[in-house]
């Protein structure tokens, strides 16, 4: 049994941080010059602050979901998902990274926002840890909304 949560972790671990390397990639190939050039709020952070917070949050998601792959009420649909939400997840970086479209990038983060708050609630029936480890996610996300959406007007 340990084994097997020992590898369903880390088929997890390697499903949410996908996500992570296709966001990376796209963004470290496709940002600059754009984005040092756009018009930023003063809610903007730096940027270092945004790889310590992804890992966190992208760690605390692969718990999540793991804990709900244990859990004896588990239902296939939220981890159906949990996997749809990934692709939003990466979608943003390469829509708004990549292809450098504001507004589109905008769709999808409240795609992406509701499908957290799906989860959330799924969660919520099944394992409180993993509700609460989504709840920074989705703070962060609507964050991230604002942000976008400063980044529209402004530019």
């Amino acid at each position: 049994m340990l084994k097997n949560k020992f590898i369903s972790f880390v088929l997890f671990f390697f499903i949410t941080f996908s996500a992570s390397f296709v966001g990376r990639q796209v963004t470290m190939s496709s940002k600059e010059p754009w984005y040092s050039q756009l018009i930023k709020s003063n809610y903007n952070p730096p940027d270092w602050i945004f790889a310590p917070i992804w890992i966190t949050l992208y760690l605390m998601m692969t718990i999540a979901i793991w804990l709900f792959w244990h859990s004896k009420k588990r239902d296939m649909n939220t981890i159906y998902i949990y996997f749809i939400h990934v692709v939003f997840n990466t979608t943003w970086s390469i829509v708004f990274f990549g292809l450098h479209k504001i507004f589109l990038a905008l769709v999808v983060l409240i795609g992406l926002i509701f499908l957290i708050i799906v989860l959330i609630q799924r969660f919520k029936r099944v394992n409180l840890l993993s509700y609460y480890l989504m709840i920074p996610y989705l703070l962060w996300t609507v964050y991230a909304l604002f942000l976008n959406f400063n980044l529209l007007v402004l530019n």
